[in-house]
């Protein structure tokens, strides 16, 4: 689980980094899709890294 938690992390900052990049380009749209997907998958990954911690306290 820890490494899917790592992974995901990885895929949250690359859709981040595209979102400053849509940005950049004035390309709103994009930009809105990417940072929304982001924070979803952000959300997730916080979510998977709360079972992990239940996990090693047992």
């Amino acid at each position: 689980m820890l490494k899917a938690y790592v992974q995901l992390q990885l895929i949250i900052d690359e859709l981040y980094n595209a979102h400053d990049k849509a940005v950049a380009n004035d390309d709103d749209e994009d930009a809105s899709l990417l940072v929304s997907r982001a924070d979803r998958l952000y959300e997730e990954a916080e979510n998977l890294n709360l079972v992990i911690s239940e996990l090693e306290e047992k």
